[in-house]
């Protein structure tokens, strides 16, 4: 689709050096395969305790936009019922009946989003980086907004800190409307102003506020 074209790099318009991005894409690879090998038995837990609620598949994969506007599967933990995208909007909403018990707690601590280690690895995903979003949302992006794609999308960032309780904003209403005009609008602004002054050592402080504000 033309909509997805490879955004070069060309033109300078954010200063992301070549080196910068080298040097953090080499973080992300340790930091992720390091961390998959050290949460493998928490895998395995809670591969488990997905399997066993009701027997359907343990990860749940779904279309992102990526850097590029590329296409791409994204990983989770599968927190919702099966067959869950054809019984509501792409959002999940306050009370959002489809998710089960073991995924309402995979959600309440972000437990669902570790697969994202494998694309981490896989090179889809950084570790920090603007969450990416649903091709449908992209599509409504303007020139402005549509910066953030320079950059690869992440498991966390600035704008996933300050609304890590998103689910909690969209109940009740045209929750896609609200999320459109107004969440969306300010999360793009909000992560692609850290984006372009990001260093490694900035990331590693979202990345210890992500852990330490998990509950």
């Amino acid at each position: 689709m033309a909509m997805f074209e490879h955004i070069s790099g060309g033109g300078g318009r954010i200063p992301y050096t070549v080196q910068r991005a080298f040097s953090q894409r080499i973080v992300d690879i340790l930091a992720a395969s390091l961390g998959l090998l050290l949460l493998t038995p928490v895998f395995l837990v809670i591969g488990a305790a997905v399997k066993l609620q009701d027997g359907g598949p343990v990860f749940y994969r779904s279309m992102r936009v990526g850097v590029g506007g590329r296409l791409f599967s994204i990983y989770k933990f599968r927190s919702m019922v099966q067959g869950a995208d054809t019984m509501g909007g792409g959002l999940t909403v306050r009370g959002d009946q489809r998710v089960t018990p073991a995924g309402r707690i995979l959600r309440a601590y972000k437990l669902d989003e570790l697969p994202q280690l494998l694309n981490v690895v896989k090179g889809d995903m950084s570790l920090v980086g603007a969450r990416p979003e649903n091709p449908a949302f992209v599509a409504r992006y303007t020139p402005e907004q549509r910066e953030i794609l320079r950059f690869r999308p992440g498991i966390t960032s600035p704008a996933s800190l300050r609304y890590r309780n998103e689910e909690e904003l969209l109940g009740g209403g045209d929750t896609e409307t609200l999320y459109l005009e107004k969440i969306l609008p300010h999360k793009l602004t909000m992560d692609l102003a850290y984006l372009t002054r990001r260093t490694v050592r900035s990331d590693l402080v979202v990345i210890l506020r992500t852990i330490g504000g998990i509950r």
